[in-house]
């Protein structure tokens, strides 16, 4: 509390400066100096000690309840700025709907199985652990990561429920995703096919859509002929009676993946397009008609159209292997089948298929009759050949592209090969290329088909479901809806199976022969589903076959090994934590046939291919809805320069070092002031701005405490309508402002918050009300009305702006609150909410900015008169001006407070046609005490160095008078 002044001096006492001490001079605890890395994890530290999060939760009880569910990060590494940029990012939503009245609760997570996780633990101790040795290592890795990545959480003010968060890898968590995977299998999603899907040689795994990013490649292109095998059949295709004689005949495909030539086993053309055959030095080759000139410029060879056909009449023919003749293995005929997928684009008009690498090429097979026993799948899980496979067994495909094109060439059918670079398909965690390859998976179905157990068919499509799922969902920012559309319109089936160990299981037993499932697996599941739960999924993998067929059937079924990747793992958290292992926090979520429904799910915009994704086709699959109501999508956190981060390049900004250095308020500042539906730049330049920013944040804050640290309200709040017209001016501004910010924070913004924020201290306070509201602060009865009426508004501004803030800078909120609630804080700002405002009235908000309008051209005249050197501070000077009308009423109804608005010793104010403003310097003696330059100083004789109203002000304060009058200002 700011001291009483001092009783006002005697005679003898006062010489220059004796005055001082009778000012009402600001006092309080809140530093200059936020020395926020010393101090900042001491509030952690009481934040945990006290058990706030558990504490707001009661206080909360029986509120309406408010969901974002968390995306899990992964359990691998430590922090970087963008796990920074996420979770605060999270953090500011709910601590702001808290202050909004809500129960807001933060169940922070994470995704603790899958690939990368057992590739630190190859990385630690080698690739040939047992399955049992790689789960128990992996999971106590994740162990360490969570806990880790939990402290710095917590240091950047992240509040939540750190003591019992959900982890994929928990019993409970394991055991309800294969509840969630029966759920599907029953809705007849699920299915086993040999299909193409993406391989990683170095996960050794199949990937999901959501895991294939595209990044540049260098390829060797190459056409290829593929002599025809029966001439007579193609010269009649074409119309003629026979080929020019002496002369073969060959189709001519072009490709950029030289290794799928070895398992070529058809040719597709399209049945619309028109093909020519031409003859050339080197035969009669069968060309898309458009491409003809383009394809011998690039074969270096001149030639002549003999006749053209539709692509209809190629269908049946069958041409020989390039390698036919080079080794047995590759006698074989590829039949030319008929494609819509085909196009004249670009190449020759005529692809080669190999149907184990290629979804097109698989299909079009499929169609035409091959069977899956005769799809030739030579090439291995790590990438190389088979063994046995003729001319390149045992090479790996990458290093086996100039042995084949070598074979080709020596063989006569290598027409032409280039080296180009283009957009290819890569691992997203690898960076390295990846292929397409057959292998048995398990799928979720997209479009219509027949799951391998159906007891509850969905009413239509995964696709249609999750379609119409998304349009009912709240986008933040809207163009997020198209994206994800998209990719839900163009999306294959999601291959959900992975071959690895640390993952939860496939808990499928297949028959030795027939490969079909056991016909008690539904039952099994279940019993797989309490297994896990008492025991993880540890107890599963010690599980044998006997156990659970007993020992007649188990003879003939295999165990499956496959686990289901990861994207199910963090997809189906709704369903077993939400509903499952937090069930209890949740109890007051809405639910739609059993299905909890979160208000928000928030990621990076990649997550639209990822946990957006997967969440909405298992929120579908299961209840034939999205599991949220609102998807709120960020950008990437690059350097200065928009650039990726990276090691490499020395731009990276590790959240830690920034803490200790600056402090978690500026990196949580600086989240809250970036526009996050971009990309947010963020380097040393850049944080020093939002350090800047903090300051002018915190000096207006700590002047608004200090100004109110002897008002109690209770007791000195002034009602409304006594109080001083430009108090009642700035709680209307702050109202209106606290309506923007409400608005902002309700459709999830904060950058607006923090600008308008920085303005409404720099312009609304510190350059107007502040200003001109310290003469009176300072020179009035400590308890007088007008001192009185001018905290009462100041208290009510610190209130709403410490809510306001407190979302994003969250320590300074909880520095700041004991400080201003005194006996009534209850520990943390956050128990409160927005504060109550009076109801704006617009009239007085527009006069007042007119008034403001004026005295911003009062003080550009001064600042001329002060350039000049004739005036130093704006008390030393007079004004006169001369306005129109309304103006002049206007400013005659401030009486002579007009003087304290413009900051001026006198105003002499005038009407006119026009408006003319003319500042000269005071020619009066300026009063000691409140320096204002005053006709009546030294008019009292016991006071002779101070003005009148500073001797009636000292007089009101000592009880022995009445003091100076104020009506406005």
């Amino acid at each position: 509390m700011a001291e009483k002044p001092a009783a006002p001096p005697a005679k003898s006492d006062t010489g220059a400066g004796a005055y001082r001490a009778t000012l009402n001079m600001p006092d309080t605890p809140f530093p200059m100096r936020g020395d926020l890395p010393k101090r900042e994890p001491g509030w952690v530290k009481a934040w945990n000690d006290e058990g706030l999060y558990q504490r707001l939760r009661v206080a909360r009880r029986g509120a309406p309840l408010f969901v974002l569910h968390d995306g899990p990060p992964y359990a691998n590494g430590k922090l970087h700025i963008g796990h920074a940029l996420n979770k605060i990012l999270k953090d500011m939503i709910v601590k702001s709907r808290q202050l909004s009245g809500f129960d807001a609760q933060y169940i922070p997570g994470w995704d603790c199985h899958g690939l990368p996780i057992e590739n630190a633990i190859e990385k630690l101790h080698g690739r040939k652990l047992s399955r049992d040795d790689m789960q128990a290592k992996s999971r106590a890795f994740a162990t360490e990561q969570i806990d880790q990545q939990r402290e710095d959480f917590k240091r950047l003010g992240v509040l939540g429920d750190w003591e019992r968060p959900y982890r994929t890898m928990d019993p409970a968590n394991e055991a309800g995703e294969i509840r969630a995977f029966k759920r599907v299998i029953e809705r007849g999603f699920v299915y086993r096919g040999l299909k193409p899907v993406y391989w990683c040689f170095d996960c050794g795994s199949s990937l999901a859509e959501f895991e294939i990013e595209y990044a540049d490649k260098k390829s060797e292109t190459l056409d290829v002929a593929f002599e025809t095998d029966d001439a007579a059949k193609l010269s009649a295709a074409f119309g003629l009676s026979a080929l020019p004689a002496g002369k073969s005949a060959f189709v001519v495909i072009w490709t950029t993946t030289a290794w799928t030539i070895p398992a070529n086993q058809a040719l597709n053309a399209h049945p619309e397009l028109t093909y020519a055959l031409v003859d050339t030095p080197k035969g009669c080759l069968v060309l898309a008609e458009t491409l003809v000139e383009k394809c011998l410029e690039r074969f270096g060879l001149t030639g002549t159209v003999l006749a053209t056909t539709q692509g209809d009449k190629l269908g049946g023919l069958n041409f020989r292997h390039p390698l036919f003749d080079v080794d047995a293995g590759y006698r074989r005929l590829s039949p030319v089948y008929v494609a819509d997928y085909v196009s004249d684009a670009d190449g020759t008009g005529i692809v080669h298929s190999s149907p184990a690498y290629g979804l097109d090429d698989f299909n079009s097979c499929m169609a035409n009759g091959l069977a899956y026993d005769d799809i030739l799948n030579p090439v291995q899980g790590n990438g190389a050949y088979a063994a046995d496979f003729p001319l390149f067994g045992g090479l790996h495909i990458w290093k086996a592209v100039p042995v084949i094109l070598e074979a080709l060439k020596n063989a006569g059918r290598l027409m032409a090969t280039q080296t180009i670079t283009h957009s290819y398909p890569h691992c997203w965690r690898h960076k390295t290329p990846v292929i397409y390859r057959a292998a048995a998976q398990w799928f979720v179905r997209m479009d219509e088909g027949e799951g391998v157990f159906t007891s509850d068919k969905a009413p239509t499509t995964l696709r249609q479901l999750a379609l119409d799922a998304i349009e009912r969902t709240h986008f933040y920012p809207e163009n997020g809806k198209a994206r994800l559309r998209d990719m839900i319109a163009n999306r294959p089936d999601w291959c959900i199976s992975r071959q690895r160990s640390w993952g939860v299981p496939v808990p499928f037993f297949l028959h030795k022969d027939s490969g079909e499932l056991h016909p008690r697996t539904m039952e099994i599941l279940d019993q797989a589903a309490d297994i896990v739960e008492k025991g993880g999924i540890e107890a599963w993998s010690r599980v044998t076959a006997e156990e659970i067929l007993g020992a007649a059937d188990a003879p003939n079924y295999t165990k499956s090994t496959d686990i289901l990747e990861v994207w199910f793992d963090s997809g189906s958290t709704f369903q077993h934590v939400l509903r499952g292992s937090h069930a209890q926090a949740y109890d007051r979520l809405p639910y739609h046939d059993n299905g909890p429904e979160a208000d928000l799910y928030l990621e990076g915009h990649d997550q639209h291919r990822g946990w957006f994704h997967s969440s909405l086709l298992l929120g579908c699959a299961l209840y034939d809805r999205a599991p949220y109501k609102g998807l709120l999508t960020h950008g990437f956190a690059t350097d200065g320069q928009g650039r990726k981060m990276s090691k490499s390049l020395g731009n990276t900004v590790e959240p830690q070092s920034v803490n200790s250095k600056l402090g978690a308020e500026i990196v949580r500042l600086w989240v809250a002031s970036t526009d996050y539906s971009g990309d947010l730049n963020i380097d040393e330049k850049i944080l020093a701005r939002v350090v800047d920013a903090y300051r002018r944040i915190r000096n207006t804050l700590r002047f608004l405490l200090a100004n109110v640290s002897d008002f109690d309200p209770a007791t000195d709040a002034v009602p409304a309508e006594q109080m001083l017209e430009i108090d009642r001016y700035a709680l209307a501004r702050a109202a209106q402002l606290q309506a923007e910010v409400l608005a902002h924070f309700d459709a999830y913004e904060f950058h607006p918050v923090v600008s308008k924020l920085q303005v409404y201290c720099s312009e609304d306070l510190g350059a107007f009300y502040l200003d001109v509201l310290k003469d009176r602060l300072y020179t009035t009865a400590p308890k007088s009305l007008a001192r009185r009426s001018a905290q009462t508004a100041l208290h009510q501004i610190t209130h709403a702006m410490l809510r306001w803030m407190a979302p994003f800078l969250s320590f300074t909120a909880e520095e700041a609150w004991p400080v201003l609630a005194g006996t009534q804080n209850q520990g943390s700002i956050f128990f409160e909410t927005f504060a109550s405002m009076p109801s704006v009235d617009t009239a007085l908000v527009t006069r007042w900015e007119r008034v403001c309008e004026l005295r911003n051209a009062v003080n550009k005249e001064i600042e001329t008169v002060r350039e000049a050197g004739q005036v130093g501070s704006s008390l030393q000077a007079t004004v006169r001006i001369t306005v129109p009308a309304v103006d002049h009423a206007l400013l005659s109804s401030l009486g002579d407070d007009l003087r304290f608005v413009f900051i001026v010793s006198q105003v002499t104010l005038l009407q006119g046609e026009t408006q003319v403003i003319e500042v000269v310097p005071a020619t009066t003696s300026k009063c000691e005490r409140c320096w204002h330059y005053r006709e009546d100083v030294g008019n009292h004789a016991e006071h002779p160095t101070i003005c009148g109203r500073c001797v009636s002000n000292l007089a009101e304060a000592a009880g022995t008078g009445a003091g100076e009058i104020r009506k406005v200002a």
